[in-house]
């Protein structure tokens, strides 16, 4: 469809009725004839030309924008534009005069190119910067939000449910992994968790603004909006973009009333990325991969992996199964939540309100004829107990403990009751993790760390020669933090027969510590200043994450 350029206004209005024209702030010169238009005699504007353009939704909203199929934007020189299809244009001219109230040049193109710019910049607007201010007294949350789309969160009425269904929205299209909902004297406290670091969002005012929007949550996951004063676990279901997200909600009391953090888990995202999941997408180093892979082909035993929350715990031991699921065995998990779903392994969530918790799965998974067990996390002293006997017992147990490192494990086991002899047996290895953000490859340049920062890290002046510094600037593409994405740093221990007699004999950590780096450990600090030797972190971000000796 041939289109073309024409200045328009407000003389066409001028024949609508009184009551339709809407106010006039300034008197504007009519247009050329119409009959310009049908003579195609102005070139259109083509789809690079509108992605070069500002749009302009605090003048039409994205949601206006969306159900006029027309989308307002600014040039260069800051003349407004009303881009819209040809065909269109004779019956939208009344609308648009009357809504911009100013005035506007408009500009015609292909309506499949106005909706591709629409979209485009759906994808990548938050759609709580369309929010107005929040009075003190806002409105109660409605019930019941299935389907988060972006032009109807900008339509609804209620204030407090276009708070959170945007905070749901815009984290989600952030990739965040976790949302922070914080209660405080002057109202919320809207927080990000992304690549493992929280980052101030919002704060909405109002005394009544968190317990609202807490309330609405709870609403959300079927949770007791009347109990404050002792924590709540629950979750609920969005759909965004055509695909379902889950969303974990975890309530506590603060001081202030209460406090909410949603972890976000795109189950069908992540079984997406499981065609290309293996140990080698992490970014473990080869000599590591090698010596992981042994593991856990391995006959029977424990594997273990540890880290605090957040670390990619899961992630890598999904890594593993997925290399060696060949259909050849019977592999079954216990988890609390699933996150990813695999193919041809029996999943079993633990739902403690049912009564099935990690121990009781296991010992009825005992009973399911596996050949290898995953059990998402060792949480007391019976699931420890019930992992190492079937390690002991012909089974291969991939499993997950919280620990400071890999030496660690070794005495929270003890401390749960285990006998030391089963628990040395039962061992092949002990893989302890990190996740470190990395350089953005966007804005990363050299750096020359000071005096100061080099001693706080452990490095001397003659060490640091050895080094290529570098730090990201910021940039749009790292929203501004110098860093995108993350890469796994580990430490494995393999149990050898000189380790594990010195862990049946109680021997002090030292001599373990020494067993370990003569038997080929490397420390997660020597990982993570490898990462900072090659240029591809920084030493503030690993002494974030790891501990400086």
């Amino acid at each position: 469809m041939n289109t073309e350029e024409l200045a328009l206004t407000s003389a066409d209005a001028k024949a609508l009725p009184a009551d339709r024209r809407g106010p006039r702030p300034e008197r504007r010169q009519a247009h050329p004839d119409r009959r310009a238009v049908e003579r195609n005699e102005l070139p259109p504007l083509d789809i690079d030309r509108l992605y070069a353009l500002t749009p302009a939704f605090d003048i039409l909203p994205y949601a206006e924008a969306q159900l006029r199929q027309c989308i307002a934007m600014t040039d260069e020189a800051g003349l407004l534009l009303l881009v819209a299809d040809k065909a269109a244009a004779p019956g939208l001219m009344p609308w648009a005069d009357a809504y911009l109230r100013r005035p506007f040049t408009l500009r015609f193109a292909q309506q499949g190119d106005i909706g591709a710019v629409l979209t485009h910049h759906g994808e990548t607007m938050r759609a709580m910067d369309a929010l107005p201010a929040y009075a003190a007294e806002a409105q109660s949350a409605a019930a019941g939000v299935e389907v988060l789309r972006l032009d109807t969160i900008q339509m609804e009425e209620s204030p407090i449910v276009r708070l959170t269904n945007s905070t749901l929205y815009d984290a989600y299209k952030a990739k965040v992994s976790d949302i922070h909902l914080e209660s405080t004297a002057e109202g919320l406290c809207i927080k990000y968790r992304l690549d493992g670091v929280l980052s101030m969002i919002a704060e909405p005012k109002g005394s009544q603004t968190a317990e609202q929007v807490i309330s609405r949550i709870k609403v959300m996951a079927e949770l007791d909006i009347a109990e404050r004063r002792i924590p709540q676990d629950g979750r609920f279901k969005v759909a965004i973009d055509g695909r379902e997200v889950d969303f974990r909600v975890s309530i506590m009391p603060s001081i202030h009333g209460e406090d909410a953090v949603l972890r976000i888990l795109d189950k069908q995202a992540l079984t997406d990325q499981m065609a290309s999941l293996t140990l080698d997408s992490l970014g473990f180093e080869g000599e590591f991969m090698r010596t992981v892979r042994r593991l856990a082909r391995e006959p029977y035993g424990m594997l273990l992996v540890t880290g605090p929350t957040g670390s990619g715990k899961t992630t890598t031991l999904y890594a593993v199964i997925s290399e060696i699921n060949t259909g050849r065995d019977k592999i079954v998990t216990i988890e609390d939540p699933v996150e990813y779903q695999l193919p041809g392994v029996l999943q079993i969530p633990v739902n403690e309100k049912k009564g099935l918790t990690f121990a009781r799965g296991l010992r009825s998974i005992l009973r399911h004829d596996p050949d290898k067990i995953m059990v998402g996390e060792i949480r007391d002293a019976e699931t420890a107990q019930i992992a190492v006997q079937s390690a002991l017992t012909g089974h291969l147990v991939f499993t997950t403990v919280h620990a400071n490192n890999a030496l660690d494990v070794i005495s929270r086991f003890l401390h749960m009751g285990v006998v030391p002899q089963s628990f040395v047996s039962a061992i092949n290895g002990i893989l302890a993790q990190r996740l470190v953000r990395t350089n953005c490859p966007h804005c990363s340049v050299a750096d020359r760390p000071d005096a100061n920062l080099l001693a706080d890290s452990g490095i001397s002046a003659a060490a640091a020669q050895d080094f290529r510094f570098f730090k990201g600037r910021g940039c749009a593409q790292c929203r501004g933090t110098g860093y995108q994405g993350r890469k796994a740093i580990a430490e494995l221990l393999r149990l050898t027969d000189d380790m594990r007699e010195l862990i049946v004999a109680a021997a002090p950590l030292r001599r373990l510590r020494e067993e370990a780096e003569r038997g080929g450990m490397r420390e997660l600090r020597d990982a993570a200043l490898d990462l900072v030797r090659r240029g591809e972190s920084t030493l503030e971000e690993i002494n974030r994450v790891t501990f400086v000796a």
